[in-house]
C-alpha cells in the first residue's frame, strides 16, 4: 500500500511586528512545494540564517596545509536564489553577516537549503503576499494533489501534481520488442513487464488518502490497456488501495510518454472538468475563461498593468489573475505595485488567483504581461483611449493615412487574434 506523509511546511518561529511589518519566521520545508514556497519567500537583501559546510584551511608552523570541512551557522544577506525541482535544492547566495571563527564578515557564501532543513528568514517588511504564502505552506490541506501518469508502449513517467509544480517521482523506460511472426509472446511479455512496473510505481509513489484524481494520459489505446491490467490484478492481489480508489482514474489523451506531455493534458478543459477541487483546475478554467472573454465579450477583459490597474480604480474587477513570476522582481517598487493591486481587488470584493509559473497555465499567462483580469462591467474607454492615442501618434507621422506600427490598417479583432496566439490559444 502507498504510504502516508507529512505535507505541512513547519513554522517553527514567527516574530512579525505588528508595527511596521519587519521580522523572521523559521522553517523547515518538508515537501517539494515547501521548497517552492521557500524560493517565493526569499528576495534580495533578505537575511538568510542556517546551518551550512564551509571547507576549512589551516596551515601548520612548517608551511604545510590541510583541509577539513565543518558545518557552521551562518546569516547571509541574500544577493541571489535559485531553484532547482529536479535535485530539490534551494540554493541561495550572498555576503556572510554574521560573525564567527570560520567565516570573515562579508565574504561571499552559498546557503543550500533542502528538505527537513532548518532556516530563517529575515524581512524588513512581510507583506500580505508573503503572509499569504506562508499560510498556503503551512495549511496545504486546502490544497488537492493530483497524481498524472503520462505513458507510450516502454515509456511512462508517475508525476505528482501540487498547487505549485509538478514532480517527476518514477521514470519507467522498457524494450518492447516489435511484433514479428513466431516472436509474439516475447513481446506480450515486455508489455505485461512495462505494465506491472507502472503498476508497482503506482502503488508505491501514490498516496490515495491525499490525492484526488489519477490520470493516467497517452496515445491510442495504451492508457485504456494499463486502466483494465490495474483493475484486473489489484482484485486478483487484493490491493485495497487500487480497488477502493478505481473512481479517482480519469482517461486522457497525450502524444508521448515524456513529462511534457502533460501540458497538452492539463489543456483539455473536458479533462479539467473532472478535476473541479483541484487549484490546477481552477487556474486552467478560469485562464480559459479569460481567453473566452477576450474572443466574445472584449471589453470585459484586460491584460497588463496599466490597463488593469485602470479597471481597479473603476471598481471593474471580478477576477484579477496574476502569475508568482512578478512577486519575484528584484525591484521592490515593482513588487509593491502588484502587492498594492492584489490588496486593493480583494478590499473591493475581486477574486485573486495567483498562478505558478511552473504550470503550464501560469506561463501562458506570463506571456501575456503575467496579469489581467475580467471585469463585473464592460469598460470600453480603455480601449477607446488606447486607440485615441495611437491614432493620435499616427496622424503626427502621417496625417493621411490610419496605420498600425507594422504600415497596415489597424484591427483591433486581429490583435485580440494574436494576443490569443501569443498565450498558446
Amino acid at each position: 500500500t502507498a504510504t502516508t506523509t507529512t505535507t505541512k511546511m513547519k513554522l517553527l518561529k514567527k516574530q512579525i511586528s505588528q508595527k511596521d511589518g519587519g521580522g523572521m519566521v523559521f522553517l523547515q520545508p518538508e515537501t517539494p512545494e515547501d521548497l517552492w514556497h521557500a524560493y517565493n519567500l526569499v528576495q534580495d537583501g533578505d537575511e538568510v540564517r542556517c546551518t551550512t559546510v564551509r571547507k576549512v584551511v589551516k596551515e601548520s608552523s612548517t608551511g604545510s596545509t590541510t583541509s577539513q570541512k565543518r558545518r557552521v551557522m551562518l546569516t547571509i544577506q541574500v544577493t541571489k536564489v535559485d531553484f532547482d525541482p529536479d535535485v530539490l535544492q534551494l540554493r541561495i547566495s550572498g555576503t556572510v553577516t554574521s560573525e564567527n571563527d570560520v567565516v570573515r564578515l562579508g565574504a561571499h557564501h552559498t546557503l543550500t537549503v533542502e528538505l527537513n532543513s532548518n532556516f530563517s528568514i529575515t524581512k524588513e517588511v512581510w507583506d500580505q503576499i508573503y503572509l499569504d504564502r506562508i499560510d498556503e505552506a503551512t495549511h496545504p490541506e486546502q490544497q488537492a494533489e493530483i497524481a498524472a501518469v503520462v505513458l507510450q508502449l516502454g515509456l511512462a513517467h508517475v508525476c505528482l501534481v501540487t498547487g505549485a509544480l509538478t514532480v517527476t517521482k518514477a521514470r519507467i523506460e522498457t524494450n518492447i520488442p516489435k511484433k514479428r511472426t513466431g516472436y509474439n509472446s516475447q513481446h506480450s511479455k515486455a508489455i505485461t513487464k512495462f505494465y506491472e512496473a507502472v503498476y508497482q510505481a503506482i502503488l508505491r509513489h501514490v498516496d490515495f488518502q491525499k490525492v484526488r484524481v489519477v490520470l493516467l494520459a497517452s496515445p491510442g489505446f495504451v492508457n485504456q490497456d494499463m486502466f483494465q491490467y490495474l483493475q484486473q490484478e489489484s482484485v486478483k492481489r487484493e490491493d485495497r488501495a487500487l480497488i477502493e480508489n478505481k473512481s479517482k482514474f480519469v482517461l486522457g489523451k497525450a502524444s508521448s510518454g515524456h513529462k511534457h506531455a502533460l501540458e497538452e493534458v492539463f489543456s483539455d478543459p473536458g479533462i479539467m472538468s473532472r478535476m473541479n477541487d483541484t487549484k490546477v483546475a481552477k487556474e486552467s478554467a478560469v485562464l480559459h475563461k479569460f481567453m473566452r472573454t477576450m474572443e466574445v465579450d472584449p471589453d470585459r477583459a484586460y491584460y497588463g498593468y496599466d490597463h488593469v490597474q485602470r479597471a481597479n480604480q473603476e471598481l471593474a474587477i471580478d477576477s484579477l489573475l496574476v502569475t508568482d513570476e512578478l512577486f519575484r522582481s528584484s525591484n521592490v517598487q515593482t513588487r509593491r505595485l502588484y502587492v498594492n493591486l492584489v490588496e486593493s481587488v480583494r478590499e473591493n470584493g475581486g477574486t485573486v488567483y495567483l498562478f505558478s509559473s511552473l504550470h503550464v497555465s501560469g506561463q501562458q499567462l506570463q506571456q501575456v504581461s503575467g496579469v489581467a483580469a475580467m471585469l463585473r462591467f464592460p469598460m470600453p474607454d480603455l480601449d477607446e483611449l488606447e486607440e485615441q492615442a495611437e491614432q493620435f501618434q499616427q496622424n503626427e507621422d502621417d496625417p493621411d493615412e490610419t496605420t498600425d506600427s507594422d504600415g497596415e490598417e489597424y484591427d483591433p479583432e486581429r490583435r485580440i487574434r494574436e494576443d490569443l496566439q501569443d498565450m498558446g490559444f
